[in-house]
């Protein structure tokens, strides 16, 4: 098969293309920014329906794996900003990868997709523009693609590894903390992780079986005591990891929220509504039982010198 793969020079994107290479599949790698071994240069966020459709003459499949970062605040109303960026250009990809006869694809998606169909009752989409829009492009790529090309949507928690100088979007500032003298506070809850190798794996498995199926893909689930411990043994600084009250979680939250609204702008997981997650084990099952460590000392190398290096504890 030859695959076209959007986003094909980032973290994930570029693991997909590992994975596809080693399966002996063709690929033809599409990015926003010009780097080595990136076939085509294009913006896909504004990219047209006949842009794409000469982009993917010729392929079998596409794989979206552009970025978004979730968290930015944006002034009010954020939906249409966030529509566009994550909802529209999965719509036109698919409505040209349809035009051009493909037989299969994949989004990369979010977790939240798969907590909003197990726990309807967190109203997720209703409180979260960013989650709302995850619930959007998975609908408007399929009904894009039409009944003859089957997208899979993986949905995808924290994802640890690093390709070159990128790494996941949240890494710097839990790399920063784990590197610094503050205490290590945290509170109950957690979260699925998955490496970047794991989720270019799933893909290929998808496209390779032209699965239509929404996956959610997990190595290990992590409370949040055993995530940011696990980071700061990795950059050589581990140490005690205390416990963060609820509350005080919670009030943080609020006043983040505050803050924003007095300055007319919101964040596309709404900090308002954001301890509801935080506090959560946000746990996926089954996982693939795979270790994360390989991934997470990638994502976060231990640089410190002898001197500052901390024995690792728990």
């Amino acid at each position: 098969m030859r695959i076209l793969v959007v986003g094909g020079s980032g973290l994930i994107g570029a693991h997909v293309v590992d994975v596809l290479r080693e399966r002996g599949h063709g690929v033809t790698i599409v990015a926003r920014t010009a780097r080595a071994g990136v076939d085509h240069v294009l913006d896909v966020e504004s990219a047209s329906v006949d842009d794409l459709r000469p982009l993917l003459r010729g392929c079998d499949g596409v794989v979206y794996a552009a970025r978004t970062d979730e968290q930015r605040p944006l002034p009010k109303p954020i939906y249409p900003a966030f529509h566009r960026d994550i909802v529209a250009p999965v719509a036109r990809l698919f409505t040209a990868a349809r035009q051009e006869g493909l037989r299969r694809g994949v989004v990369m998606g979010s977790y939240y997709t798969y907590f909003d169909r197990l726990r309807p009752q967190w109203r997720l989409p209703e409180r979260h523009t960013y989650i709302r829009c995850r619930v959007e492009q998975a609908r408007e790529a399929r009904a894009a693609a039409g009944p003859d090309l089957p997208v899979a949507v993986l949905e995808l928690p924290f994802v640890f590894g690093r390709v070159g100088d990128r790494l996941p979007n949240w890494a710097g500032p839990l790399d920063r903390w784990a590197r610094s003298r503050t205490p290590l506070l945290v509170p109950v809850g957690g979260s699925a992780a998955a490496s970047a190798r794991s989720v270019a794996e799933v893909t290929v498995d998808a496209l390779d079986q032209a699965s239509g199926a929404d996956i959610p893909v997990a190595d290990e689930n992590l409370t949040w005591h055993d995530m940011v411990a696990r980071i700061a043994e990795a950059v050589g600084r581990g140490r005690r990891v205390g416990r963060l009250p609820a509350g005080a979680a919670r009030a943080a939250l609020r006043a983040g929220g505050a803050v924003q609204a007095l300055g007319r702008k919101e964040s596309g997981v709404n900090l308002t509504h954001l301890a509801d997650l935080l506090l959560a084990e946000l746990f996926i099952e089954p996982t693939t039982g795979r270790s994360l460590d390989a991934a997470l000392r990638e994502t976060f190398p231990d640089t410190a010198s002898p001197h500052d290096r901390v024995p690792p504890t728990r």
